[in-house]
């Protein structure tokens, strides 16, 4: 793999760097810059970030990588990955999801219908989607779920419960997974369902996490559904949701937040002083700063594999998850390390006063979990690379 960017894919670089400039200045910018505060950008909804949506639509952005025939440029996966790590830089909203993991599984599976209806609006940014995996019972086990959907006549019913579910109060559909035949092993009983999120059977209700971040509980009461909103053929829901799955891990596990988040940490130790001396220049501390940016570059290769495989039309199943179980890791350790180095001033919260980098240390602690949970559990990841990379059966 040549890994050097070729001549057009920097011109374009600089272009979405223009952009994402002249958006800096705009007087809604901090509604949709938050390069301090770890994911808000994904998990916070506002009329300022659906409008930057829009633009980032208008400008070209959205679905660059989809074929032609439903609106896209059918160009290589590379340019997502550009745009979304200088999106993620600067603490801009990412491609997301409905472009990545929805709209992808919809062109390889929808009905000609269901490409007709929600194509177009994924396209001009005007829908946003939420994810209905995980359930009370079956967290990193998503194929025991339990949600039951039953047949009757031209409707499907679902009834249940799901959890973690980021972004369904401000969601417009849901994108569900159901079980529909329950006598199937439970890889094979499995159906994926779109959902208006304004259904009346369905009720949102609030789990408050780490690091302001919201996620929620979701609860199915007799919940309607029409027969084609079934995605795809029925019982073959396992495959859709794995490569949404991959298409997530690959759309919002960028790299750039980790390069600068360590180049943070190089700051903060060089401009905090122990005993008259800069951190900085403890030989314990430059020795470990040295195998970090070791660790970061090996991420970065993995990274770009995922990139490698996307760009040539493949699912990149077992690239992401390597990619994802190292590089969020990665985020763990670089802020431990900080704040061991740190001390008790790396407790210090947002605004208070002597807080190093305004306490954005105490903040990163507190996320860094998160994002080794979000897009399937470390041990989900762990699961996929040992059955389809190494071939290992199944317990």
């Amino acid at each position: 793999m040549d890994f050097n960017l070729k001549p057009q894919e920097r011109k374009f670089v600089e272009e979405v760097r223009a952009f994402l400039d002249a958006q800096a200045e705009r007087p809604d910018a901090a509604e949709v810059m938050a390069p301090d505060r770890d994911a808000h950008s994904q998990l916070a909804n506002s009329p300022e970030r659906r409008a930057f949506n829009r633009r980032m639509a208008e400008q070209g952005y959205i679905g660059m990588s989809w074929p032609k025939e439903f609106g896209g440029q059918e160009i290589e996966g590379i340019y997502e990955y550009l745009l979304n790590e200088e999106l993620a830089l600067r603490g801009m909203p990412l491609i997301g999801k409905g472009v990545g993991c929805i709209g992808k599984t919809i062109i390889r599976h929808g009905s000609e219908a269901m490409k007709a209806e929600f194509l177009p609006k994924i396209l001009a940014a005007d829908i946003e989607f939420a994810l209905g995996y995980s359930e009370p019972s079956s967290g990193s086990d998503l194929a025991s779920l339990r949600l039951k959907a039953v047949r009757d006549g031209d409707e499907w019913v679902l009834n249940g419960q799901k959890v973690w579910t980021t972004s369904a109060h401000f969601a417009d559909w849901y994108w569900v997974a159901a079980r529909t035949d329950p006598d199937a092993p439970k890889h094979k009983g499995i159906s994926v369902f779109l959902i208006p999120m304004d259904h009346p059977g369905l009720t949102v209700r609030e789990t408050k996490t780490m690091g302001d971040h919201r996620t929620n509980e979701v609860f199915f009461d007799n919940v309607r559904v029409p027969a084609d909103r079934l995605v795809g053929e029925e019982n073959k829901g396992w495959t859709y949701v794995c490569e949404a799955l991959d298409f997530e891990r690959f759309t919002f596990y960028t790299v750039n937040p980790l390069l600068r988040k360590f180049e943070r940490a190089v700051e903060a130790l060089r401009t905090t002083n122990r005993e008259g001396r800069p951190l900085s220049e403890d030989p314990v501390i430059r020795r470990d700063v040295a195998r970090l940016a070791t660790d970061l570059e090996t991420a970065k290769m993995l990274q770009r594999r995922v990139v490698n495989e996307a760009s040539k039309g493949r699912v990149p199943a077992v690239e992401a998850a390597m990619y994802k179980v190292f590089s969020t890791r990665l985020g763990q350790q670089l802020t431990d390390f900080v704040l061991d180095a740190l001390g008790p001033t790396g407790l210090l919260r947002h605004g208070a006063q002597g807080a190093v980098d305004n306490g954005v240390w105490e903040h990163f602690y507190q996320t860094t979990p998160l994002d080794t949970i979000g897009g399937g559990t470390s041990e989900v990841q762990k699961n996929i690379i040992a059955r389809r990379g190494l071939g290992l059966p199944l317990n």
